[in-house]
């Protein structure tokens, strides 16, 4: 069985192919390394022993998309990473988030609808909640305004997969995804943003190597128990697995509808001040920080219930908070010695 990642030298998306290659899956990757380095297919095979096949160009390019397909027909199913993902950064360019997210959603739809290729498992979040009114948050809870320009791409996007779905004969699964943070325990990949990161972890640990000189936390009056925001933080390797499990539920032909959701996460939440005091106890640095305004996009608290894809697909987040922040200090320190 063949599976494209669109994505895949990124973070989830590396990841996700290294348990794809693991399970026995052979696995096609597309990325613009906007934010990835090449190396990481290297790395990938050091892990797995097995070299993916690796395209390097544009989802949003329709020519270069539609060719690929194309010569591609004989797809069992596709992961789709491929989209730009920081909140902040959507609020001061949300063209550009506009563009890219949705272009390379429609134009993949479109080389599937023409090559007869029927499975995907979209990379969904749980922006798509806005502000929840009742925790933890459920599948069936209401879709909210969007507070970032990148919540509402995946707004939008749920919304032209559920039209295109019925209307051509395609089958998703799209993955409401909380805070993936973390990395392999082999440190050979891991969170790695081009630039200043926009997540809080690869902050942290940027500022504890040294790239940094303080992390910045955004809000200290949130209605919380700490002041500081609440994430469900999910470990990577753990996200990446339910990736496999969904792409063997749809092959199988198991799904109970043509589009289904989950919520993937821990079921528990953490404040901002709680993952610092984390990485503290499990690395033994003592962190640089301080406390700045709320940041434009963020809402302030939200955690999974998880219990429906627990009980559905039979898959449940295994690693603790500590455990999360050890693997990407054991990665961060990696980077550093190379």
């Amino acid at each position: 069985m063949k599976i494209l990642v669109a994505g895949g030298t990124g973070y989830i998306g590396s990841h996700t192919a290294v348990e794809l290659l693991k399970k026995g899956y052979d696995v096609v990757i597309i990325d613009n390394l906007s934010n990835s380095h090449a190396t990481v297919i290297d790395r990938i095979e050091d892990i797995t022993g097995k070299k993916p096949e690796f395209h390097q160009f544009d989802l949003i390019d329709r020519e270069k998309t539609a060719a690929f397909f194309a010569d591609h027909s004989d797809l069992d199913g596709i992961i789709h990473f491929a989209a730009f993902k920081a909140v902040g950064e959507s609020m001061t360019d949300p063209l550009m988030y506009y563009r890219n997210n949705l272009d390379s959603l429609i134009n993949i739809l479109q080389g599937m609808k023409d090559n007869g290729i029927k499975n995907l498992v979209f990379s969904s979040s749980c922006t798509v909640y806005g502000q929840p009114d009742e925790l933890p948050v459920k599948e069936t809870s209401p879709i909210k305004e969007a507070w970032s320009p990148y919540g509402n791409t995946k707004q939008m996007s749920e919304e032209i997969l559920r039209f295109s779905v019925a209307a051509h004969g395609l089958k998703t699964i799209a993955l409401r995804y909380f805070n993936p943070i973390g990395a392999h325990d082999s440190a050979l990949i891991g969170e790695l943003p081009l630039g200043v990161p926009n997540n809080l972890v690869p902050f942290i640990t940027q500022t504890a190597i040294g790239l940094r000189k303080s992390l910045s936390v955004f809000g200290s009056d949130y209605d919380t128990p700490d002041g500081t925001a609440i994430r469900d933080y999910i470990h990577v390797v753990d996200l990446a697995k339910a990736h496999v499990i969904a792409v063997d539920r749809m092959i199988a032909g198991k799904g109970k509808s043509d589009m289904e959701i989950f919520n993937l996460g821990t079921g528990n939440g953490f404040s901002v001040l709680e993952v610092i005091q984390s990485f503290e106890r499990v690395s033994g640095q003592k962190l640089n920080y301080q406390i700045v305004d709320r940041r434009p996009g963020d809402i302030e608290k939200v955690w999974a219930d998880t219990s429906f894809a627990n009980d559905e697909l039979g898959w449940k987040a295994e690693l603790s908070l500590d455990e999360m922040m050890a693997s990407a200090w054991k990665w961060e320190k990696a980077l550093a010695e190379k």
